[in-house]
Parts: structure tokens; sequence; C-alpha cells
């Protein structure tokens, strides 16, 4: 080779090797990851202390993906765990020579000494993956954005979606094995028999809890009425038993009321102060020792209430996906499904399509934080014209048959008096004064059933009903005693003698723009 061609060469190579110093490699750790495979089959403590932080996809060259599934199926099965196996496990599944034949796996266990820091190198591993998934993800939002079909809520919502995955350390979840499921499903049932039969988040009313074994986690509960009825009362006092007695955090989105009167009436509740008092603030001095003393217990509670009015649902999929990264909330609670917007700018659909999509992406929140969420809906007006007892159906949920569609449980709050209804229709004839009825009409994985709250107007909450909890009751049980001194004929209703702060009086104009109390 003459001279100007050397010097030709020599220019063209040195070009090349600048243009790969200026490239970017993903980010990755080969050699920690020949150090943990190789401490993995020379010392079982190894496999105990990183088998729970990595996963095949988690390493940067392909074989040791390949050795590293080789390493968990012989764990899975309980089968040791050294170079002899491993090397089996791999001519078993045919991928031996794949990863470079035994000789690549014996120059694994030369790499390392011993297991003393297996634990961070692991971890190192996971964060270089972790930035990897990141490269990846923001790639595919550049490319989206670049996009003009795309919508620009869908491309937020998609992006925080996966970076959620990220944080979770859980991008995309492939399928599992019966025996992995088995396993898992075997030691829940064990943990219920320890917890009373509760699997769930308990509502702190007894009767429904044993019907559902609390609420479950991923599942979509819609609890409907009628204004008037107690939808928020009911959610209220389901999120104050939660919150204060079982210390478990809530986050309720209130699309109606704001903060403060919700948090208001959970001060009547929890004092016995009725609403008016603290409306107008006029306590006596004992009544302020009473609020002082007994509100102490629901300043400490895990309730964090968000007043956001016209909530979409995109901006709720990010609210709570904050709230449970920070706070580790196990349940939400919305007020109420109607008042939602889908966020979207296409306006082309329908309301009823619009809720649709809510009820749709509402069930998709269960089940990505896997957290029960409790929606609260309105029923139509096919009750009022109704005739008979007035009791609610699952046709008369409005808008949409989506929602009992997509809903794992649907129910319902019914109480006569609110119609001058003064008995129940059942062989007793119960006085219904001071009670409601809660009524289980879709149960995806359970039973149906209707059950008895007592409803205390004053306060605006749901308590347990109890044999004789009340005068009312205790009246029906010694109705058959015609000399009982402590008969009291023509009793006043609830409302007639504490009147009902859940009922607004709604003219028909503010019902059809979805404004009930």
């Amino acid at each position: 080779m003459d001279k100007p061609s050397r010097v030709l060469a020599h220019k063209i190579g040195k070009s090349t090797l600048i243009q790969l110093e200026k490239g970017k490699l993903p980010p990755q750790a080969v050699d920690l990851e020949e150090v943990v495979l190789g401490a993995m089959m020379i010392d079982k403590k190894g496999i105990d202390e990183v088998i729970d932080i990595l996963h095949p996809d988690a390493f940067y060259k392909d074989a040791h993906k390949l050795i590293y599934e080789a390493i968990f199926a012989l764990f899975e099965n309980s089968e040791p765990v050294d170079l002899l196996t491993v090397s089996g496990q791999l001519k078993k599944v045919q991928k031996l020579e794949a990863v470079g034949g035994d000789f690549y796996l014996i120059k694994l266990t030369q790499k390392v000494a011993s297991s003393a820091h297996i634990e961070f190198h692991a971890r190192v591993i996971l964060q270089k993956y972790i930035q990897r998934s990141l490269i990846r993800i923001s790639n595919e939002i550049i490319e989206d954005a670049y996009d003009e079909t795309t919508d620009v809520f869908d491309l937020l919502d998609s992006a925080e979606s996966k970076l959620y995955e990220v944080t979770q350390g859980n991008l995309k979840k492939s399928a599992q094995s019966a025996l992995n499921l088995v396993i898992e499903a075997k030691k829940k049932i064990e943990e219920i028999s320890n917890k009373e039969g509760l699997s769930g988040i308990p509502s702190g009313f007894e009767r429904l809890d044993k019907l559902t074994s609390g609420w479950q986690p991923s599942d979509l509960i819609i609890i409907a009425a009628r204004p008037g009825m107690g939808k928020t009362a009911l959610t209220l006092s389901m999120a104050r038993n939660i919150a204060v007695n079982d210390n478990i955090p809530v986050a309720f989105f209130s699309l109606e009321m704001s903060s403060v009167q919700l948090i208001t009436r959970l001060i009547s509740a929890e004092t016995g102060l009725p609403s008016e008092k603290l409306r107008t603030g006029r306590l006596e001095t004992h009544e302020w020792e009473q609020l002082n003393v007994k509100i102490k217990s629901l300043e400490k509670a895990p309730l964090f209430i968000d007043d956001s009015p016209s909530l979409s649902i995109f901006d709720l999929r990010a609210k709570a996906r904050r709230l449970v990264s920070q706070h580790d909330i196990k349940l939400i609670v919305l007020d109420y499904l109607q008042l939602m917007t889908s966020g979207t700018s296409n306006k082309a659909g329908n309301r009823e399509q619009e809720i649709s999509s809510i009820s749709r992406n509402l069930k998709a929140l269960a089940k990505e934080l896997n957290v029960p969420v409790i929606a609260l809906s309105q029923l139509s007006r096919a009750v009022e014209t109704r005739g008979g007892s007035k009791r609610p159906i699952l046709s008369d949920l409005r808008e949409s048959g989506a929602i009992e569609q997509d809903a794992d449980i649907v129910s319902f709050i019914y109480r006569p008096e609110y119609y001058k209804i003064d008995e129940w229709d059942d062989e007793e004839r119960t006085p219904t004064q001071g009670q409601a009825e809660f009524i289980v009409a879709k149960h995806r994985n359970g039973g149906l059933d209707s059950l008895r709250l007592k409803f205390v107007a004053q306060l605006g909450k749901f308590e347990n009903l109890d044999d004789f909890d009340s005068p009312f009751e205790f009246q029906s049980k010694m109705n058959a005693k015609e000399d009982n001194p402590f008969i009291t004929k023509n009793l006043p209703s609830t409302e007639e003698a504490f009147g009902n702060p859940l009922n607004d009086d709604l003219s028909e104009e503010d019902e059809d723009n979805n404004i009930p109390f």
C-alpha cells in the first residue's frame, strides 16, 4: 500500500473511532451481571438475596437472561442450584449452546469468590434496567408526540402510566403459571383465616363485611341511590370507620361538596354535635370541650380529601397514583360518577358513551393500583314513577348499562322513611324509622343480599343496626305485649323529629343537571 493510501486508511479508521466514541450505549453493567450469576451458582445465600430483586428482563445480555431463567426454574422447583444443575436445565430447554456452553458457565463461577456484596450488585443491575426502560419510554413518548392524530390528554395519561409502572418496578406483568397462582392463592387463604374471614378492607358494617369479606383489591364498587338517600353520608361513614378505627389510608374525591363541608360532617358524626350547631358555631361551653376532645382521633386519621371540581378521569388517575405512591392509599372513594368528565377533546360521542368510558377507566384504575374503588352513582327517575315500595333495581342505573357491566359490585341505598312508608314490607311489618336498606344487587365474586343499617339523620351518618339499638326497633320487639308500659304510640319519624340534612328539595331542573346531594 502506497503512502497516500495508508494515510487515507488511517484517517478513515480514526474517523470511525471518533464516531463510535461520540455514540451512546444503553446503560448496562455486564460485569456485575456475570458476578451475580456466578455467585448464585456457588452460594445458596446469593439466590435468596437476589431472587426477589431481579427478573430476567433486568439483564442486558441475552445469554445472562437465559441463565437467570434456568436458575429461577430450579429455585421454583426446590431443586439445588449449582454449575451442574444449571447446565442440565439449559440442556433441557435446549439453550446451553446459546449461552456459550459449559465453558461460559465455568467462567462465570470463576468471576466471584463469595456472595458478600451480591445484593448491592443486584440493585445496580436493576438501576441500569430502570434507566434503559426510561430511555425506551422517552423514545415512545417523543414518537407519539410527533403524531398529530394523538390526543394530548391520552398521551399525558399514557406517559404517566408508563412512568408509574417503572416506579412500581413491574413493567408489563407477564402471564403467571398455575403453580405460582395456586401458591399465592393458598397464602392469601391462610392470611384470611387469621383475619376472621376478611380478605379485603373492612367497611365497619358487620353484616356487609360478612357478605363481601371486605372491599376487595382491584374491585369497582358502585353505590347508587336517588337524591336524599344518603350516598355521601354512607361513604363518609365508611371512610371514617376505615381511617379512624383501622388506620387504613383512604382517599375521598368529592366533586359535589367542599372538603370543609365534608370534614364538618365527619366532625358532627364523631362528636355527636348536630351539623346545624356546627354551621352556626353556637356551642355551649361543654360542647366546645366535647368537640376538642373527640376530634383528636379524626385529626390523626389517614384520610385525604380532594374537592377538585369538574374532575376528569385523567386527573383522577394522576392524583390517585400520586396518593398511592406517597401515602399508600388502600381505598379510593369517588362522589360521584356522573359529575366526572372523560377529559378528552373528542366530543362526538354522547353522554352515555362518555359515562361508559369513565366506568371502564375506573375499573382499569382499580386493577392498576390494586385497590378497591367505590364510585357513587345517580339513579334515574324511574324509581319515583314506580308504585309500591320504590326499591331500586339494576335497570334504574342512570345513563349507562356499562356501569353495571364494569362494576364488580352494584349496590343501592333505600330508605322507605323518605317516601313516608312507615313499615317494612316484611312479615313482622317492623317500623322503618331511623333505618336504611343496603341492597347488593350484583356481586361478581359473591352472593346477593339486603341488609339494614341504622341511619342517624341529625348527624348524617350510618351505623350498625343491632337488636334493641333504637327505640323504634325496641318498640317493634315489644308490640306483642299489650300491657307493656314502654310502648309509645305514634312515634314521630326521624325526619319529622330532626329534619333531613341529606334532602335539599331539588328542583327537576337541578336533578337533570346532575346536582343531587
